[in-house]
C-alpha cells in the first residue's frame, strides 16, 4: 500500500497538472469503488467542477473542488492516479476516467480494486472512515519528541503495531516502520512503553529522516506504485531491511530476518535490533 512518501509524491506531481482544470466528464467502469453515492450521482457531482487544490491527509489524497466539495481517494494496495493525454482506449485495469478541459484525463487504475473514492462536502471530509482520528504526521509541527514520548508511554503493545496505528502517527506503513526501527536499532517486538528515553530519541529522528529521504527519492516502487505522471520511484534502491530477507545486513553482515509482527510481514536484523528489553 502506498505510504506517506508515495502519496505525497503523487500529490506533488498532480498539483501542477490539475489545479485550475475543470472536470468535463466522468466515466465510472467499476461502480463499487464509489463509497458515498451511486455512480450516476458521483458523475453528476463532479462534472463541471474545477480543481482548486490537491491535498494529502495521511495516506489519502484529496482534490478540493469548487462548490465547497472534495473528492477523497485512497489508493490502497494497487491504486494508481495519474494524468495523461486522452487516448480513448479501454485498458483492462482502468476503473475511472476523469476528462479535463485541456484534453487530458485523470486516470484511476487499480488491479486488485481495493481503492475507495468518496465525494463529500469539504466540511465533511473528517467523517470519511480512514480520515477520522488521524495522529500527527512525520515532519509536521505536531509530531514532536514530547508527543511520541507521551504516546509510547501509554502503549503496552509491540512497537511495530504502535507505529502502524494511524491514530498514533499518520502516514507510516509497513515499509517505513521496518526501516525506521532498523535505523533506531529497535526490535519490532519490543514493547512500546519499555523503550528508553535515548531509544525514543533515536526513533523520533529515524522516522523523520526515513520519511524525508523517501520523499526525496520519489517513493518506493516494487510493483504498482507510480506518481501522477506514471513514473516509478527509486527509494527501493536505498532500503536497508524491507524486502531483503536472507540478504546480509549492511552494518554487521547478519542475514536479514523476516517474521510476522502485528499481522504484517516484518524485516529486521537480529544482531543490530536485539529483542531483549533495555533496562532503565
Amino acid at each position: 500500500m502506498p505510504e506517506m512518501p508515495e502519496v505525497e509524491t503523487v500529490r506533488r506531481s498532480l498539483e501542477a497538472k490539475l489545479i485550475g482544470k475543470t472536470i468535463t466528464k466522468v466515466e465510472v467502469r467499476l461502480p463499487r469503488l464509489i463509497k458515498t453515492s451511486g455512480a450516476s450521482a458521483f458523475c453528476d457531482g463532479l462534472e463541471g467542477q474545477t480543481i482548486l487544490e490537491v491535498r494529502r491527509l495521511g495516506k489519502g489524497l484529496l482534490l478540493v473542488l469548487s462548490g465547497e466539495r472534495a473528492l477523497a481517494i485512497h489508493l490502497r494496495m494497487t491504486g494508481r492516479l495519474y494524468v495523461r493525454r486522452e487516448v480513448g482506449t479501454k485498458e483492462k485495469f482502468v476503473r475511472i476516467l476523469f476528462s479535463l478541459d485541456n484534453q487530458e484525463e485523470l486516470v484511476y487504475e487499480d488491479v486488485r480494486t481495493f481503492g475507495t473514492l468518496h465525494l463529500v462536502k469539504l466540511s465533511e471530509i473528517k467523517q470519511i472512515p480512514y480520515l477520522k482520528n488521524l495522529g500527527p504526521e512525520p515532519l509536521s509541527e505536531t509530531f514532536t519528541l514530547a508527543y511520541l514520548t507521551e504516546t509510547m508511554r501509554k502503549s503496552r503493545g509491540k512497537i511495530k503495531g504502535f507505529l502502524l496505528d494511524q491514530r498514533k502517527i499518520a502516514g507510516l506503513g509497513n515499509i517505513y516502520v521496518d526501516e525506521a526501527l532498523y535505523q533506531a536499532r529497535l526490535h519490532p517486538c519490543r514493547i512500546a512503553n519499555g523503550v528508553s528515553e535515548t531509544e525514543r530519541e533515536h526513533l523520533f529522528v529515524a522516522i523523520n529522516e526515513i520519511i524525508a529521504a523517501a520523499i526525496k527519492n520519489r517513493g518506493t516502487t516494487f510493483r504498482d506504485y507510480v506518481d501522477g505522471e506514471g513514473k516509478k520511484g527509486h527509494n527501493q534502491l536505498f532500503l536497508k531491511v524491507y524486502g531483503r530477507a536472507g540478504e546480509p545486513c549492511e552494518s554487521c553482515g547478519t542475514s536479514i530476518s523476516r517474521s510476522v509482527v502485528a499481522g504484517r510481514g516484518t524485516h529486521f536484523c537480529r544482531c543490530c535490533q536485539p529483542e531483549k528489553e533495555v533496562l532503565r
